[in-house]
């Protein structure tokens, strides 16, 4: 299984805000450090935003952090709600596969999809920042 891109961008900015400390960086911030590009950056964070697993304020004093619900969700909910739910092939697309009626491997793959986000489950951000993460996402960007 493959995530999408804004999945990916999503994780490492979760990551990053996770070890931000009370510095609270701007989308501009974490998407240099994290080598995205902004306008992608943005995208994600409003997307992120809009499941309330990061908060954003403007102004003085703003940036992103996370939220409790950020910080105590679990990585495979999480990804389940970026990627969004559908099987891993399209069999009734443009043109429908004609095994579609019979088909045992739309059902292995959607158990194996399945198996894929339960593996996902347990984890919480602070597992995926634990060393040696955590100590190299706060170097990233050091000058």
């Amino acid at each position: 299984m493959r995530l999408t891109k804004s999945t990916d961008i999503a994780l490492r900015i979760v990551m990053r805000l996770a070890v931000a400390g009370p510095a609270n960086p701007t989308t501009r911030d974490v998407a240099e450090v994290m080598g995205v590009q902004y306008t992608h950056a943005a995208k994600v964070v409003a997307q992120l935003q809009h499941l309330g697993v990061v908060e954003a304020r403007r102004g003085r004093g703003g940036g992103l952090a996370l939220t409790a619900e950020g910080r105590a969700g679990s990585i495979g909910g999480l990804v389940r709600r970026l990627e969004g739910v559908g099987d891993v092939v399209d069999c009734e697309g443009d043109v429908p596969c004609p095994l579609a009626a019979a088909c045992r491997l739309r059902h292995a793959l959607r158990r194996a999809q399945e198996a894929f986000y339960a593996s996902l489950d347990p984890l919480r951000v602070e597992d995926l920042v634990a060393d040696p993460t955590g100590p190299v996402l706060l170097t990233l960007g050091q000058k």
